[in-house]
This record gives structure tokens, C-alpha cells and sequence, in this order.
């Protein structure tokens, strides 16, 4: 018989387990274990794969009014700047007292603002940024970006109140390919946080601490992450955060 009850694993595979599995403290720690060898013990196994590599943005440090050389931001198809970047103070951010805001509020619904984070280049990520919707009447909220070869292709999560929609997009060559998509209540004039996780072609979506969906999805293998929003949307942006997954 297996001595991990539950299992229908053979006892030659659990049999040396049984004993680090005691030393192990914590539901936390017994998930991923799991999680590692294949077990189905959870939808959330996407999110529990052990870090490599983490990186932090709380903007609090960088100098208000600019836009750190280390963050790209990408063009429209006219050669502009795609949206109006930059590093505000303000008693609203997440974290006191500064966030990196988009603050152009004009363009129509195909204005794709974006800005890539030079040096983050990746393939399996877990990434998470909060957003605060400042305006919008045509759109509003804000999205994440990831495994993105150029402004014009890459991976996109985003959110927002006026549609109270929470999508995945692929974009190629700017223009987006819906992948899936949720209907969800999100309060306006708050905080919200969304986060991915992608590991080979399986991506975890996640809105406000909360699985959402996810999916399998390889058309798209190693890029940088970024932040994006459309339309007249004016944007805030704060705690944003990458670990590299294994």
C-alpha cells in the first residue's frame, strides 16, 4: 500500500518521500511539493513553481517628471510616442508616495499605450502589477504585458470597470487576438491588482488575489514585460513585480 494516503502512486514513488514530506511545514510547502511531481491537487499549481530570479518596482526612488532610461516606450504607427509616461508623487499611490503613471487621456479604442522594461527578458514568469483607474470614458483600467519580442507582439492581461471585463490577448503585429475572457464586477476608484503566471504554454490568470481562468498557449516563447493602457484611459501604476520561474 502507498503510506501517502489519497495517492494512487505506487509505493516504489512514495515510498522516500514519506519522511521529507513530515519535515515539511506548512500547506504551503506540501502543494508545491506536489505540485512539482505532477500530482492534480490543485487548480493553483501554476502559481506555486519555485522562483529563480525576482525583481521589484515600487517607483518610489526615481526622480518625478521622468521616465528611467532602463523603461522603453513603445510608438504608434506614425512613429509617436505611445502614450505620455512618467513618475508622479501623488497621496493616491499604493505604496507612498510615487507611481508610474500614463497620464495622456485621449485616443481612440485601438490606442495601444505601452512601455517595455528593458532587461526583463523571460519565458516562464510570474508577474504582478496594481493599477489605479484615474479616468476614462471610452476605456479605463490597465493592463500587463509580457513575453514581448517588440511593442507590436507580445502577451497582454488587462482589466477594466467601464466594460467589467477581465481578457488575454495575444498581439501580433499590433493587433490583438482575443484568447479568453471573463465578465467580473470591478469597483471603480480603487486599487486592483492583476497578475499572470506562464509556465511553457500553461497561463494562469489573476484578478484581486483570485484564480480567474487559464489556458494553454504557446504562440508566443521568451520576451520582455510591460505595462499598457488604450483609449483616453489615464492610468496608475505601482508595485509591480517579476519572479522567473524554473
Amino acid at each position: 500500500m502507498n503510506d501517502i494516503p489519497g495517492t494512487d502512486l505506487p509505493p516504489y514513488r512514495t515510498a522516500g518521500l514519506s519522511t521529507a514530506l513530515r519535515r515539511l511545514r506548512g500547506a504551503g510547502s506540501w502543494l508545491l511539493l506536489l505540485c512539482l511531481l505532477g500530482w492534480p491537487v490543485a487548480t493553483e499549481c501554476a502559481a506555486e513553481q519555485p522562483e529563480e530570479q525576482g525583481q521589484t518596482w515600487d517607483f518610489d526612488s526615481l526622480p518625478p517628471g521622468t521616465i528611467p532610461s532602463a523603461l522603453h516606450i513603445g510608438t504608434f504607427y506614425d512613429g509617436r510616442p505611445a502614450g505620455e509616461w512618467k513618475i508622479i508623487i501623488t497621496d493616491r499611490a499604493k505604496s507612498p508616495g510615487q507611481v508610474l503613471a500614463q497620464v495622456q487621456g485621449k485616443g481612440s479604442d485601438q490606442t495601444y499605450k505601452l512601455l517595455l522594461f528593458e532587461g526583463t527578458d523571460s519565458q516562464n514568469v510570474d508577474v504582478e502589477v496594481a493599477y489605479l483607474a484615474v479616468s476614462g470614458k471610452a476605456n479605463d483600467g490597465g493592463g500587463l504585458v509580457w513575453r514581448a519580442a517588440d511593442d507590436k507582439n507580445y502577451y497582454l492581461l488587462r482589466a477594466g470597470a467601464i466594460d467589467h471585463k477581465v481578457r488575454l490577448y495575444r498581439m501580433v503585429k499590433g493587433i490583438p487576438q482575443p484568447l479568453k475572457g471573463i465578465d467580473r464586477n470591478i469597483p471603480a476608484g480603487g486599487w486592483h491588482t492583476i497578475r499572470v503566471v506562464q509556465k511553457g504554454c500553461e497561463i494562469q490568470a489573476f484578478f484581486d488575489g483570485e484564480s480567474v481562468f487559464r489556458l494553454c498557449e504557446a504562440g508566443l516563447t521568451t520576451g520582455r514585460i510591460g505595462l499598457w493602457t488604450n483609449a483616453d484611459a489615464v492610468t496608475y501604476f505601482d508595485d509591480l513585480r517579476l519572479r522567473r520561474l524554473k
